[in-house]
């Protein structure tokens, strides 16, 4: 079984070492003390579970998961035996870096500026993330994050994932085998 890489920033001797070996090894790792509050990520959190069941929920019982698992359950009970439905459980939305729109719900009341604040705390850990790996390759400081870029400010994006109960889970997958894509994905993990 494979472990997962921890590294910890405060030990700051050896983390360009423990990153190589950890993106040369498994490709990922997990950090501890990366400068960004708990209680920022509490609350982020916090206000996403909010917006989910204020603004997100009735909309998600409309989307194409649940209509394709309710077919599937007409299906069954017309006596076709259909198997599990491909589709993934979720819902999703992203929400860009600097964001220049209106379309920030109104409630809850602190969400965009928790968003906001906790994506200059991500963007700055990513910043710090793309100079180590740049270092660790031998190549400049920038040369990755300007790689990334294309000569612009590189994509920068927060995607929001709630994955709602669901009614009958032996006929939906959950979440399919996928690959992110992107040149650098921070995870904020929620274990509940």
């Amino acid at each position: 079984e494979m472990a997962i890489p921890v590294i910890d920033m405060a030990n700051s001797s050896n983390i360009m070492a423990q990153i190589a070996t950890a993106c040369e090894t498994t490709g990922f790792f997990q950090l501890l003390n990366h400068g960004i509050e708990h209680s920022l990520m509490d609350r982020v959190k916090e206000v996403c579970k909010e917006n989910y069941k204020l603004n997100r929920e009735g909309k998600f019982n409309e989307s194409l998961p649940v209509r394709k698992l309710n077919n599937l359950r007409l299906e069954q009970l017309n006596g076709n035996n259909s198997t599990e439905c491909d589709i993934d459980w979720e819902d999703i939305f992203t929400i860009e870096h600097l964001q220049k729109t209106d379309s920030w719900p109104s409630r809850p009341r602190d969400f965009k500026e928790k968003i906001e604040e906790f994506q200059e705390e991500i963007f700055t850990l990513a910043e710090k993330l793309l100079e180590i790996i740049s270092l660790n390759l031998g190549l400049e400081k920038g040369y990755v994050k300007e790689a990334f870029a294309g000569g612009e400010k590189p994509f920068f994006g927060t995607k929001v994932s709630h994955y709602p109960p669901c009614p009958r889970p032996d006929l939906i997958q959950g979440l399919r085998a996928h690959t992110d894509a992107g040149g650098l994905i921070l995870l904020f993990q929620d274990d509940e």
